[in-house]
């Protein structure tokens, strides 16, 4: 170990669930997809492809789909059909921020740190998220899957590509990662992040992100600046 101190200077944030509310949003846009592609509502198909999108929460929507509907033709219509239920439910005023989403990452700004905002969803709704909360110029940077090389989580490429692009830290391990699910978990872990939190305002509990690896456990994004403070001070 070198009697270096911490940095952590890069702050990677999932959006839904994390910094915005999910409120079945997700679910109500699967559903309509699932419709499109003649997955009929109250089957026991439909209710198994809607708990593994219940179970995989936070990883690239595009992936879940392929798995759903195994060709990749059916997938891409799923997700072009899931994308455009979203935009719709977003454009019809669904989407908020969670308490406190805001002014955390305004004050993780306000310190010195750049912040990125990072999502399983595509660009086109992503941009619709942002622009519905007001949010285009909140953060220094927002990657979706395609924004690094079309990989989602739990694959480390979105952190690894806020790394790089912003030059924020010499260190990986000065890095930050909060989510709320076990795949933001397993991306920060991937990627060799030195804090990865999860985050207790979405998909998945306690018990499944600390079992994923998270370092800590936080009831709000709220508290992600008051855990920082003192952890900077440590040697790394």
């Amino acid at each position: 170990m070198t009697d270096r101190t911490h940095d952590l200077n890069l702050i990677v944030l999932d959006m839904a669930g994390t910094t915005v509310a999910d409120d079945g949003l997700v679910e109500r846009a699967f559903e309509h997809a699932a419709g499109r592609l003649g997955v009929e509502p109250g089957s026991a198909d439909h209710a198994a492809k809607l708990q593994y999108v219940r179970d995989t929460m936070g990883e690239s929507k595009i992936s879940v789909f392929r798995h759903l509907f195994g060709t990749e033709e059916l997938a891409r219509r799923a997700n072009s059909a899931f994308e455009q239920a979203y935009a719709e439910l977003v454009d019809g005023g669904l989407v908020a921020p969670l308490p406190g989403a805001r002014e955390t990452i305004e004050k993780l700004r306000a310190d010195g740190r750049t912040v990125v905002l990072t999502t399983g969803f595509a660009r086109v709704t992503q941009d619709a998220i942002l622009d519905a909360l007001g949010w285009r110029d909140l953060a220094d940077l927002t990657l979706c899957p395609a924004d690094a090389g079309g990989r989602g989580r739990p694959y480390p490429d979105m952190v690894l590509t806020a790394f790089l692009r912003t030059g924020a830290v010499a260190d990986v391990r000065h890095t930050v990662v909060a989510g709320d699910t076990v795949y933001d978990v397993l991306s920060g872990n991937r990627a060799g992040a030195g804090i990865v939190a999860g985050v207790l305002t979405g998909a998945h509990d306690r018990a499944a992100l600390t079992g994923a690896g998270a370092t800590h456990v936080l009831a709000g994004i709220a508290e992600l600046p008051a855990l920082l403070a003192p952890l900077d001070a440590e040697p790394v």
